[in-house]
C-alpha cells in the first residue's frame, strides 16, 4: 500500500508539472534583425564537428562576426575555424575556479563586437534565420536559450536519447511553457543562447557559472534569481545538433550531466530521482515481469502519450523512438549514477570538486 501511495504521489507530481505545458510559447520562426550580432562558438578539439556549424552561419546577413574561441585544442580546430570564415580567439589558460566552457564563453563575450551575443556549440547545425529569431526573442527576455532538433543516426540512440530527454520533462515540466518556472527549477540549453553583451558583462558574465560543469543551467538560475527574465524557446526548425556518435557516447557524455549535479539541491535531486523511478521506470519493470497494476498501465499510457509532443525534437524517429519508453529503467539508472557519482572531467581536463 505504501509503495502504491508513493507511486500515485509521483504520478500526481508529474501531472502537475506537465500541466504547465498547456500553454506554451510558439516555436521560433526564421526572421531578420537590424541589431549587430556576434556569434561565439567555444571549441576544444572540435575540428571534426565545427565545419557544418560554420557552414550554416556562412552568408547569414544577420551575423556581424563569428568568433571561435579555441580552448587549448590539440587538433586542427583553429585551422578549420579560419577556413570557415571565423575569427579565432586563442584561449588563455584557465583561471583558478573556472571550468573550460564558461571560461571560453567569457573570452568570447569580452572579444565580441556585437550588441547581441549568440553562443552556439560546435556540434550545432544552424540555419539562416536562427540568429534573427533568437535576437527577436530578446524583446521579451534578457536571456534566451533554445531547444534544438537532435540528430540520432543509430537505432540505439533513437531508443535511449528520447528517454533521457523525457526525464527532464518529468522532473521540470515543459521548458517552453508560458508559465515561468521558479529560478531553482529552470532548465536551459547551453547549445543555443542569446543575450545582450553589455548587460551580461555588467551582471558578472559567465563568472556566475564559472565552477559548474552544467554551466548553462547554473547561469540561467543565477540570472533568474537576480531578477532577469530567462526564456526557453523551441528552435527545432532552425537548428539541428549531432550531440553524440553512438548510444554508448550518449550514455557516457550526456549521462554525465543529466542529473544536473551541482546546480540542483540534494533534497530536490532526491525527489526528482524518486519521481523518475516511480513514474517512469517502475511501470516498465512491472509490465516486463507480467505484473502491472492499473496505476502502472495508466502511467505507461501517459508516458507513451508524451512521445507525441516530443517528436519535433528529433530529426529522425522511426520505431526505436516510439519504443523509447522501454529504455526508461536504464535512464533511471544513469540518472542515479549522475547524481551519486558526478564526473568533473571533460576533454582531457579534470576539475576539483
Amino acid at each position: 500500500m505504501l509503495a502504491t501511495a508513493a507511486q500515485a504521489l509521483a504520478g500526481g507530481v508529474v501531472a502537475a508539472r506537465l500541466a504547465r505545458g498547456r500553454t506554451r510559447h510558439p516555436p521560433l520562426a526564421a526572421r531578420r534583425t537590424t541589431r549587430r550580432v556576434s556569434v561565439v562558438i567555444p571549441a576544444r578539439d572540435e575540428a571534426e564537428r565545427l565545419g557544418p556549424c560554420l557552414a550554416g552561419l556562412a552568408g547569414d546577413p544577420d551575423v556581424l562576426e563569428v568568433l571561435v574561441v579555441d580552448d587549448g585544442s590539440s587538433d586542427a580546430t583553429a585551422a578549420v575555424a579560419e577556413r570557415g570564415g571565423a575569427r579565432v580567439v586563442a584561449g588563455t589558460p584557465l583561471p583558478a575556479g573556472w571550468v573550460g566552457k564558461p571560461w571560453a564563453l567569457q573570452q568570447g563575450l569580452e572579444a565580441a563586437a556585437g550588441d547581441v551575443v549568440v553562443s552556439l556549440d560546435a556540434d550545432t547545425r544552424p540555419r539562416h534565420g536562427l540568429v534573427g529569431a533568437l535576437t527577436g526573442a530578446l524583446e521579451e527576455a534578457e536571456l534566451v536559450t533554445a531547444g534544438v532538433s537532435f540528430v540520432c543516426e543509430t537505432a540505439a540512440e533513437r531508443l535511449l536519447h528520447p528517454s533521457f530527454l523525457a526525464t527532464l520533462v518529468y522532473r521540470f515540466g515543459p521548458s517552453d511553457a508560458a508559465a515561468p518556472a521558479r529560478p531553482a527549477r529552470l532548465v536551459a540549453n547551453g547549445q543555443v543562447t542569446a543575450v545582450e553583451r553589455d548587460r551580461l558583462l555588467a551582471a558578472g558574465g559567465y563568472g556566475l557559472a564559472s565552477a559548474h560543469m552544467t554551466d548553462d543551467v547554473a547561469l540561467a538560475r543565477a540570472l533568474a534569481r537576480a531578477g532577469w527574465r530567462v526564456a526557453f524557446r523551441d528552435a527545432a526548425a532552425l537548428v539541428e545538433v549531432r550531440m553524440h556518435a553512438s548510444a554508448a557516447e550518449t550514455w557516457r557524455e550526456w549521462g554525465r550531466s543529466i542529473a544536473l549535479p551541482g546546480v540542483t539541491a540534494p533534497l530536490a535531486q532526491a525527489g526528482d530521482l524518486a519521481v523518475v523511478w516511480l513514474a517512469m521506470a517502475l511501470p516498465v519493470l512491472r509490465s516486463a515481469a507480467g505484473r502491472p497494476t492499473r496505476l502502472d498501465l495508466a502511467l505507461l499510457a501517459a508516458r507513451f502519450a508524451l512521445l507525441g509532443p516530443l517528436r519535433a525534437a528529433y530529426a529522425r524517429r522511426g520505431p526505436p523512438y516510439w519504443a523509447s519508453p522501454l529504455a526508461d529503467p536504464a535512464s533511471a539508472v544513469r540518472l542515479t549514477l549522475s547524481a551519486l557519482r558526478p564526473r568533473r572531467e571533460w576533454r582531457g581536463r579534470t576539475y576539483p570538486a
